[in-house]
């Protein structure tokens, strides 16, 4: 247990921002790459929805607190 929380009395370390925020970029930016790339229409159709996913993910997170 004291790997996952940072002291007693505190939230557990799984809820930290940065790596979450870098998920939720990460996810928008594959979502671009969906959107923009030439092969598969598949990929193309579902790039918005990822996008969104990405988006959401983002808003949610930066309510986390920083450390």
């Amino acid at each position: 247990m004291s790997r996952v929380s940072s002291g007693p009395g505190q939230r557990p370390r799984i809820f930290r921002r940065a790596p979450w925020e870098n998920g939720a970029t990460a996810l928008i930016g594959l979502g671009v790459f969906m959107l923009m790339q030439p092969f598969s229409l598949w990929l193309f159709s579902n790039s918005f929805a990822v996008i969104l996913a990405g988006t959401i993910g983002f808003v949610i997170v930066s309510h986390f607190p920083e450390a």
